[in-house]
Protein backbone atom coordinates (compact mmCIF):
# COMPACT_ATOMS: atom_id res chain seq x y z
CA UNK A 1 0.00 0.00 0.00
CA UNK A 2 2.86 2.35 -0.80
CA UNK A 3 1.65 5.93 -1.29
CA UNK A 4 -1.76 4.85 -0.06
CA UNK A 5 -1.98 4.30 3.70
CA UNK A 6 -0.46 7.61 4.73
CA UNK A 7 -1.71 9.61 7.69
CA UNK A 8 -4.42 11.33 5.65
CA UNK A 9 -6.10 8.09 4.57
CA UNK A 10 -5.70 6.64 8.05
CA UNK A 11 -7.46 9.65 9.53
CA UNK A 12 -10.42 9.20 7.20
CA UNK A 13 -10.61 5.46 7.90
CA UNK A 14 -10.51 6.13 11.63
CA UNK A 15 -13.60 8.31 11.25
CA UNK A 16 -15.30 5.23 9.77
CA UNK A 17 -14.12 2.67 12.32
CA UNK A 18 -12.77 3.17 15.82
CA UNK A 19 -11.66 -0.45 16.29
CA UNK A 20 -9.91 -1.45 13.06
CA UNK A 21 -6.11 -1.69 13.30
CA UNK A 22 -4.51 0.60 10.70
CA UNK A 23 -1.11 0.12 9.07
CA UNK A 24 1.40 2.59 7.73
CA UNK A 25 3.00 2.30 4.35
CA UNK A 26 6.07 0.08 4.43
CA UNK A 27 9.10 2.08 5.56
CA UNK A 28 12.62 0.72 5.24
CA UNK A 29 14.94 0.65 8.22
CA UNK A 30 17.41 2.74 6.21
CA UNK A 31 14.82 5.45 5.63
CA UNK A 32 14.17 5.73 9.36
CA UNK A 33 17.77 5.55 10.49
CA UNK A 34 19.23 7.85 7.85
CA UNK A 35 16.31 9.79 6.35
CA UNK A 36 13.58 12.19 7.38
CA UNK A 37 12.27 10.31 10.38
CA UNK A 38 9.56 12.81 11.27
CA UNK A 39 8.08 12.71 7.76
CA UNK A 40 7.83 8.93 7.87
CA UNK A 41 6.62 8.49 11.44
CA UNK A 42 4.64 11.50 12.64
CA UNK A 43 0.95 10.74 13.04
CA UNK A 44 -2.04 12.07 14.94
CA UNK A 45 -3.00 10.13 18.08
CA UNK A 46 -6.55 10.10 16.68
CA UNK A 47 -5.37 7.43 14.21
CA UNK A 48 -4.57 4.88 16.92
CA UNK A 49 -4.34 1.95 17.03
CA UNK A 50 -1.65 2.10 14.33
CA UNK A 51 1.00 -0.45 13.32
CA UNK A 52 4.27 0.60 11.70
CA UNK A 53 5.28 -1.70 8.85
CA UNK A 54 9.02 -2.07 8.41
CA UNK A 55 11.15 -3.43 5.60
CA UNK A 56 14.59 -4.71 6.49
CA UNK A 57 16.73 -7.72 7.32
CA UNK A 58 19.36 -6.48 9.76
CA UNK A 59 18.43 -7.42 13.36
CA UNK A 60 20.17 -4.43 14.94
CA UNK A 61 18.55 -1.98 12.54
CA UNK A 62 15.12 -3.56 13.02
CA UNK A 63 15.50 -3.39 16.79
CA UNK A 64 16.52 0.27 16.70
CA UNK A 65 13.61 1.12 14.41
CA UNK A 66 11.24 -0.72 16.76
CA UNK A 67 12.47 1.41 19.65
CA UNK A 68 11.98 4.55 17.59
CA UNK A 69 8.46 3.43 16.64
CA UNK A 70 7.52 2.95 20.27
CA UNK A 71 8.91 6.39 21.12
CA UNK A 72 6.60 7.83 18.44
CA UNK A 73 3.62 5.99 19.95
CA UNK A 74 3.00 3.11 17.54
CA UNK A 75 0.97 0.21 18.91
CA UNK A 76 2.62 -2.55 16.89
CA UNK A 77 5.61 -3.12 14.60
CA UNK A 78 5.14 -5.35 11.57
CA UNK A 79 7.89 -6.81 9.38
CA UNK A 80 6.99 -7.00 5.69
CA UNK A 81 7.97 -10.38 4.23
CA UNK A 82 5.43 -10.18 1.43
CA UNK A 83 6.39 -7.42 -1.00
CA UNK A 84 7.88 -8.87 -4.23
CA UNK A 85 9.07 -5.68 -5.96
CA UNK A 86 12.52 -5.58 -7.57
CA UNK A 87 13.58 -2.66 -5.40
CA UNK A 88 12.66 -4.52 -2.25
CA UNK A 89 14.48 -7.64 -3.43
CA UNK A 90 17.63 -5.62 -4.13
CA UNK A 91 17.50 -4.50 -0.52
CA UNK A 92 17.15 -8.15 0.52
CA UNK A 93 13.87 -7.77 2.36
CA UNK A 94 10.22 -8.32 1.57
CA UNK A 95 9.05 -11.61 0.05
CA UNK A 96 12.54 -12.89 -0.76
CA UNK A 97 13.08 -13.36 2.99
CA UNK A 98 10.63 -16.27 2.95
CA UNK A 99 13.56 -18.31 1.68
CA UNK A 100 15.49 -17.31 4.80
CA UNK A 101 13.25 -17.85 7.85
CA UNK A 102 16.24 -17.82 10.20
CA UNK A 103 17.05 -14.26 9.11
CA UNK A 104 13.49 -13.17 9.84
CA UNK A 105 13.62 -14.99 13.18
CA UNK A 106 16.76 -13.11 14.16
CA UNK A 107 15.07 -9.82 13.36
CA UNK A 108 11.96 -10.74 15.34
CA UNK A 109 14.04 -11.84 18.34
CA UNK A 110 16.01 -8.58 18.32
CA UNK A 111 12.84 -6.49 18.12
CA UNK A 112 11.12 -8.60 20.75
CA UNK A 113 14.03 -7.94 23.12
CA UNK A 114 13.96 -4.21 22.38
CA UNK A 115 10.27 -3.33 22.85
CA UNK A 116 7.09 -4.49 24.57
CA UNK A 117 4.60 -3.84 21.76
CA UNK A 118 3.49 -6.72 19.50
CA UNK A 119 5.96 -7.75 16.80
CA UNK A 120 4.11 -9.22 13.84
CA UNK A 121 5.03 -10.63 10.43
CA UNK A 122 3.23 -10.20 7.10
CA UNK A 123 4.19 -12.84 4.55
CA UNK A 124 3.07 -14.86 1.54
CA UNK A 125 2.09 -18.53 1.45
CA UNK A 126 5.22 -19.09 -0.62
CA UNK A 127 7.60 -17.80 -3.27
CA UNK A 128 8.73 -19.27 -6.58
CA UNK A 129 9.18 -23.02 -6.13
CA UNK A 130 9.07 -22.77 -2.33
CA UNK A 131 5.31 -22.78 -2.49
CA UNK A 132 4.16 -25.98 -0.81
CA UNK A 133 2.22 -25.75 2.43
CA UNK A 134 5.14 -27.42 4.23
CA UNK A 135 7.45 -24.58 3.17
CA UNK A 136 5.13 -22.00 4.73
CA UNK A 137 4.70 -24.11 7.86
CA UNK A 138 8.46 -24.31 8.38
CA UNK A 139 8.76 -20.54 7.91
CA UNK A 140 6.05 -19.90 10.51
CA UNK A 141 7.49 -22.43 12.96
CA UNK A 142 10.99 -20.93 12.81
CA UNK A 143 9.77 -17.33 13.12
CA UNK A 144 7.18 -18.04 15.81
CA UNK A 145 9.87 -19.65 17.97
CA UNK A 146 11.64 -16.26 17.96
CA UNK A 147 8.59 -14.60 19.51
CA UNK A 148 6.43 -13.27 16.67
CA UNK A 149 3.03 -12.27 18.04
CA UNK A 150 0.90 -12.68 14.89
CA UNK A 151 1.22 -13.84 11.30
CA UNK A 152 -0.64 -11.97 8.56
CA UNK A 153 -0.70 -14.33 5.61
CA UNK A 154 -1.29 -13.16 2.04
CA UNK A 155 -2.92 -16.26 0.59
CA UNK A 156 -1.07 -16.06 -2.73
CA UNK A 157 2.44 -17.12 -3.57
CA UNK A 158 4.74 -14.57 -5.18
CA UNK A 159 6.89 -15.00 -8.26
CA UNK A 160 10.03 -12.97 -7.62
CA UNK A 161 10.90 -12.92 -11.32
CA UNK A 162 8.54 -12.52 -14.25
CA UNK A 163 5.59 -10.84 -12.53
CA UNK A 164 5.16 -7.24 -11.48
CA UNK A 165 3.95 -6.41 -7.95
CA UNK A 166 0.50 -5.72 -9.43
CA UNK A 167 0.48 -9.06 -11.25
CA UNK A 168 1.60 -10.79 -8.06
CA UNK A 169 -1.57 -9.46 -6.43
CA UNK A 170 -3.78 -10.90 -9.16
CA UNK A 171 -2.30 -13.80 -11.11
CA UNK A 172 -1.18 -16.39 -8.54
CA UNK A 173 -4.34 -18.14 -7.33
CA UNK A 174 -5.67 -17.52 -3.85
CA UNK A 175 -5.21 -20.49 -1.52
CA UNK A 176 -7.31 -19.63 1.50
CA UNK A 177 -7.44 -23.30 2.50
CA UNK A 178 -3.70 -23.24 3.26
CA UNK A 179 -4.17 -20.36 5.71
CA UNK A 180 -7.11 -22.14 7.35
CA UNK A 181 -4.98 -25.26 7.66
CA UNK A 182 -2.17 -23.26 9.25
CA UNK A 183 -4.58 -22.07 11.93
CA UNK A 184 -5.89 -25.61 12.50
CA UNK A 185 -2.42 -27.06 12.85
CA UNK A 186 -1.01 -24.17 14.93
CA UNK A 187 -4.08 -23.18 16.97
CA UNK A 188 -1.95 -21.36 19.57
CA UNK A 189 -0.70 -18.85 16.98
CA UNK A 190 -2.77 -15.77 16.04
CA UNK A 191 -3.28 -16.09 12.28
CA UNK A 192 -4.64 -13.31 10.06
CA UNK A 193 -5.65 -13.79 6.42
CA UNK A 194 -5.09 -11.36 3.55
CA UNK A 195 -5.65 -11.30 -0.20
CA UNK A 196 -8.68 -10.58 -2.38
CA UNK A 197 -10.98 -9.76 0.55
CA UNK A 198 -13.28 -6.92 -0.43
CA UNK A 199 -16.38 -6.96 1.79
CA UNK A 200 -17.46 -7.32 5.41
CA UNK A 201 -19.48 -10.39 4.41
CA UNK A 202 -16.28 -12.06 3.20
CA UNK A 203 -14.50 -10.87 6.34
CA UNK A 204 -17.04 -12.56 8.59
CA UNK A 205 -16.79 -15.79 6.58
CA UNK A 206 -13.00 -15.87 6.99
CA UNK A 207 -13.29 -15.17 10.72
CA UNK A 208 -14.95 -18.56 11.07
CA UNK A 209 -11.50 -20.07 10.39
CA UNK A 210 -8.84 -17.53 11.39
CA UNK A 211 -8.27 -14.86 14.03
CA UNK A 212 -8.14 -11.76 11.89
CA UNK A 213 -8.61 -10.35 8.40
CA UNK A 214 -6.35 -7.83 6.68
CA UNK A 215 -7.98 -5.78 3.92
CA UNK A 216 -5.59 -4.03 1.56
CA UNK A 217 -6.62 -2.62 -1.82
CA UNK A 218 -10.34 -2.60 -0.99
CA UNK A 219 -9.59 -0.27 1.92
CA UNK A 220 -8.44 2.25 -0.67
CA UNK A 221 -10.81 1.49 -3.53
CA UNK A 222 -14.01 1.10 -1.45
CA UNK A 223 -13.24 2.65 1.95
CA UNK A 224 -16.89 2.90 2.96
CA UNK A 225 -16.95 -0.85 3.65
CA UNK A 226 -15.44 0.09 7.02
CA UNK A 227 -18.43 2.28 7.94
CA UNK A 228 -20.16 -0.71 9.52
CA UNK A 229 -17.09 -2.63 10.70
CA UNK A 230 -17.39 -1.70 14.38
CA UNK A 231 -20.92 -3.09 14.57
CA UNK A 232 -20.62 -6.15 12.34
CA UNK A 233 -17.08 -7.29 13.09
CA UNK A 234 -16.39 -5.99 16.59
CA UNK A 235 -19.91 -6.25 17.99
CA UNK A 236 -20.20 -2.61 19.02
CA UNK A 237 -23.72 -1.27 19.56
CA UNK A 238 -23.27 1.58 17.07
CA UNK A 239 -24.88 2.68 13.85
CA UNK A 240 -22.88 2.62 10.60
CA UNK A 241 -20.88 5.80 10.08
CA UNK A 242 -22.53 8.22 7.67
CA UNK A 243 -20.33 9.18 4.74
CA UNK A 244 -21.14 12.86 5.14
CA UNK A 245 -20.29 12.83 8.84
CA UNK A 246 -16.89 11.36 7.99
CA UNK A 247 -16.29 13.86 5.18
CA UNK A 248 -17.40 16.80 7.33
CA UNK A 249 -14.84 15.74 9.91
CA UNK A 250 -12.13 15.82 7.24
CA UNK A 251 -12.79 19.49 6.45
CA UNK A 252 -11.12 20.95 9.57
CA UNK A 253 -8.42 18.29 9.23
CA UNK A 254 -7.68 19.45 5.67
CA UNK A 255 -7.73 23.06 6.85
CA UNK A 256 -5.07 22.32 9.48
CA UNK A 257 -2.95 20.51 6.92
CA UNK A 258 -3.10 23.44 4.48
CA UNK A 259 -2.50 26.06 7.15
CA UNK A 260 0.42 24.26 8.81
CA UNK A 261 2.89 26.03 6.54
CA UNK A 262 4.82 22.92 5.54
CA UNK A 263 3.76 22.82 1.93
CA UNK A 264 0.50 21.10 2.74
CA UNK A 265 -1.99 21.13 -0.12
CA UNK A 266 -5.64 20.15 -0.40
CA UNK A 267 -4.79 17.37 -2.84
CA UNK A 268 -2.66 15.57 -0.24
CA UNK A 269 -5.87 14.85 1.68
CA UNK A 270 -8.55 14.65 -0.99
CA UNK A 271 -6.68 12.27 -3.33
CA UNK A 272 -7.58 9.48 -0.93
CA UNK A 273 -11.31 10.26 -1.06
CA UNK A 274 -12.02 9.82 -4.76
CA UNK A 275 -13.89 6.52 -4.36
CA UNK A 276 -16.13 7.19 -1.36
CA UNK A 277 -19.17 7.61 -3.64
CA UNK A 278 -18.36 4.68 -5.91
CA UNK A 279 -21.46 3.63 -7.87
CA UNK A 280 -23.56 6.60 -6.69
CA UNK A 281 -24.96 9.27 -9.08
CA UNK A 282 -22.62 12.23 -9.08
CA UNK A 283 -19.53 10.15 -8.32
CA UNK A 284 -17.87 11.13 -11.61
CA UNK A 285 -18.30 14.83 -10.87
CA UNK A 286 -16.97 14.28 -7.33
CA UNK A 287 -13.89 12.50 -8.67
CA UNK A 288 -13.27 15.21 -11.24
CA UNK A 289 -13.39 17.92 -8.60
CA UNK A 290 -10.97 16.13 -6.28
CA UNK A 291 -8.69 14.58 -8.89
CA UNK A 292 -8.35 17.61 -11.14
CA UNK A 293 -9.42 20.89 -9.56
CA UNK A 294 -8.02 20.04 -6.12
CA UNK A 295 -4.55 19.42 -7.54
CA UNK A 296 -4.06 23.07 -8.48
CA UNK A 297 -1.56 24.80 -6.17
CA UNK A 298 -4.15 27.50 -5.41
CA UNK A 299 -6.96 25.03 -4.60
CA UNK A 300 -8.51 26.02 -1.31
CA UNK A 301 -10.75 24.43 1.28
CA UNK A 302 -13.91 25.86 -0.31
CA UNK A 303 -13.50 23.49 -3.26
CA UNK A 304 -13.67 20.52 -0.90
CA UNK A 305 -16.62 21.95 1.03
CA UNK A 306 -18.53 22.73 -2.18
CA UNK A 307 -17.97 19.21 -3.52
CA UNK A 308 -19.32 17.72 -0.28
CA UNK A 309 -22.36 19.98 -0.33
CA UNK A 310 -23.14 19.10 -3.93
CA UNK A 311 -23.09 15.39 -3.10
CA UNK A 312 -25.18 16.03 0.03
CA UNK A 313 -27.79 17.84 -2.07
CA UNK A 314 -27.80 15.01 -4.61
CA UNK A 315 -28.32 12.48 -1.81
CA UNK A 316 -31.19 14.53 -0.37
CA UNK A 317 -32.89 14.75 -3.77
CA UNK A 318 -32.45 11.02 -4.33
CA UNK A 319 -33.92 10.27 -0.90
CA UNK A 320 -36.87 12.55 -1.53
CA UNK A 321 -37.49 10.92 -4.91
CA UNK A 322 -37.33 7.45 -3.38
CA UNK A 323 -39.82 8.52 -0.70
CA UNK A 324 -42.23 9.86 -3.33
CA UNK A 325 -41.93 6.66 -5.38
CA UNK A 326 -42.58 4.58 -2.29
CA UNK A 327 -45.63 6.65 -1.37
CA UNK A 328 -47.03 6.40 -4.88
CA UNK A 329 -46.48 2.65 -4.88
CA UNK A 330 -48.29 2.32 -1.55
CA UNK A 331 -51.26 4.38 -2.75
CA UNK A 332 -51.51 2.37 -5.95
CA UNK A 333 -51.43 -0.94 -4.12
CA UNK A 334 -54.09 0.20 -1.67
CA UNK A 335 -56.51 1.75 -4.18
CA UNK A 336 -59.80 -0.13 -4.36
CA UNK A 337 -60.91 -1.49 -7.71
CA UNK A 338 -64.07 0.54 -8.49
CA UNK A 339 -65.55 -2.44 -10.34
CA UNK A 340 -65.13 -4.78 -7.38
CA UNK A 341 -68.12 -5.35 -5.02
CA UNK A 342 -67.96 -3.49 -1.77
CA UNK A 343 -67.01 -5.90 0.99
CA UNK A 344 -69.76 -4.47 3.19
CA UNK A 345 -72.50 -5.14 0.63
CA UNK A 346 -74.94 -7.73 2.00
Amino acid sequence: MMQRTDRHLRTFLRHLSKRTLLYTEMVTTGALLHGDRRRHLTFDPFEKPVALQLGGDDPAALAECARIAVDYGYDEVNINVGCPSDRVQRGRFGACLMAHPEVVAEGVAAMRAAVDVPITVKHRIGIDDLDRYEHMLRFVDVVSAAGADRFSVHARKAWLQGLSPKENREIPPLRYADVYRLKRERPHLPIEINGGIRTLDATLEHLEYVDGVMIGRAAYETPMIFADADRRVFGEAVEPTDVFAALDAMVPYAARHIEAGNGGRLHHVTRHLLTVFQGIPGAKRWRRALAVAATAPEAGLSLFVDAIEEMRARAARAAAGAARDSAAHTVKNNTLDPTAPCPLTP
